[in-house]
């Protein structure tokens, strides 16, 4: 009997020290099934993130026209040589001689947003009509030209000097 008692006193001792022993073991592997549970979880919502912004990109594939059309409105930069260009070509398409152009101070201000403002004077010469006409031209103009002043003073021959001021923006 006494060798039934020294066995089962081990085993109950073998018993107690491996729960001693293996329960800090158990703790921390719990701890990184549930680490691992975590980062699955994270790996997923990443993925159906990644699918969601591919699906996304193939959809505006359908929308380059308007997309286009944005990015002329609103360029990435102030392209002012291609500015002042169309601006100096509407300006004898319609009818008008451009006499100057300048940039006023501050010509590049970072608005909220990530827009820039550009401002520019216009001085032009030419009768009412023309002026009509290039302000039409800015209107329908892709780029968003906004006219923020117009200033006439009228001259010998019936023709009106004008001094505009613009503003257009960009990112």
């Amino acid at each position: 009997m006494n060798r039934i008692v020294v066995i089962s006193l081990l085993l109950l001792i073998s018993f107690a020290w491996g729960i001693f022993f293996l329960s800090p073991q158990n703790k921390t592997l719990n701890s990184l099934k549930e680490e691992i549970r975590q980062k699955q979880f994270e790996l997923q919502s990443q993925e159906e993130y990644l699918v969601n912004l591919t699906a996304t990109a193939e959809n505006l594939k359908n929308y380059q026209i308007q997309l286009s059309k944005i990015d002329s409105a609103l360029p990435d930069t102030a392209e002012l040589p291609a500015l002042f260009d169309f601006l100096q070509k509407s300006a004898s398409q319609s009818g008008l001689v451009l006499k100057g152009l300048e940039a006023t101070p501050g010509t590049q201000e970072k608005k909220e947003g990530g827009l820039r403002e550009t401002r520019l004077n216009l001085f032009l010469i030419g009768s009412y009509t023309s002026f009509k006409s290039f302000l039409s031209i800015l209107e329908y103009s892709s780029r968003l030209i906004e006219v923020e002043s117009l200033a006439f003073s009228s001259s010998e021959a019936g023709l009106i000097n004008a001094k505009i001021r613009i503003r257009v923006n960009s990112y």
